[in-house]
């Protein structure tokens, strides 16, 4: 079945959705309380469940997610109506010109060669679309900080300010790890200047960030990754130790060694 055949099936589910959203807004106590900030952090949880289920590759998940996610969009669109200052009409409308303007190697006569170059496009429609004096002005501030160095570095990228082979981007990492080591000496036991040592650190990590982009690699969710294989292995190991009668703060780091190897081998 092909997509258009089934858009009088979509419109009609997102009538259907629009509908119920109104009679939550007038008959239900908790719809009728909320507001624009009140809805604010659910959503911010929202965004990250959905998050968690993309990572688990959890299709069911991943569908429930996104009816939450969709329904905070209608309330915001429903109370922005009610403010007299926008409803999802004027919603939709402002996305569709949005992504009609920012594809003009689509809707219009620029020719693109490759993704590089759309994505170059995006960025400097995107400046003159909102004004911005710098190419960074719509990094979120808020974002977390290793998000935060994926997206300056792709707006950078976006104006032609990058590296040009990743041989460049290594040999950066191997300079900023120099430059830590030099200010934080893993053997010796001398007092370090912190200050420096974190001011190194940042720039170690954001050289990282950079070579992990230029080789295609999501950082963020290589870390992530990392995370939730260290809390099963560890959590393994909780368990077997309980299950040999053993405390973790009475055990010595070999005798947990073993179990973290077996946790390895069983593929945790």
């Amino acid at each position: 079945m092909s997509e258009l055949s089934q858009r009088p099936g979509q419109l009609q589910a997102f009538d259907k959705l629009l509908t119920i959203m109104d009679e939550l807004r007038e008959q239900c106590p908790w719809d009728r309380k909320q507001t624009l900030e009140s809805l604010r952090h659910l959503t911010i949880e929202e965004t990250f469940e959905l998050s968690d289920a993309i990572l688990d590759n959890n299709l069911e998940e991943i569908k429930k997610e996104l009816g939450d996610i969709l329904l905070h969009i209608v309330f915001y669109a429903k109370i922005g109506s009610e403010k007299g200052a926008f409803d999802i009409a004027s919603v939709i409308d402002s996305l569709c010109e949005k992504l009609i303007r920012r594809h003009p190697h689509i809707y219009g006569d620029v020719k693109v060669d490759d993704e590089e170059a759309v994505k170059q496009n995006w960025e400097k429609i995107k400046l003159q679309e909102k004004g911005n004096v710098s190419v960074l002005g719509g990094v979120p501030k808020s974002l977390p900080a290793l998000i935060k160095a994926m997206r300056i570095q792709e707006k950078a990228r976006g104006v032609g300010f990058d590296w040009e082979e990743k041989h460049q981007v290594w040999e950066k990492v191997e300079e900023e790890m120099q430059e830590f080591k030099e200010e934080f000496n893993a053997v010796s036991e001398d007092a370090i200047d912190k200050e420096k040592a974190t001011a190194e650190f940042g720039d170690l990590l954001f050289s990282l960030i950079n070579y992990a982009r230029f080789i295609d690699i999501n950082p963020e969710e290589a870390l992530e990754r990392t995370n939730l294989k260290f809390i099963k292995r560890f959590q393994y190991l909780e368990q077997a130790a309980k299950t040999a009668g053993k405390s973790l703060d009475q055990m010595r780091l070999e005798e947990m060694d073993v179990y973290w190897e077996e946790a390895k081998k069983l593929g945790k």
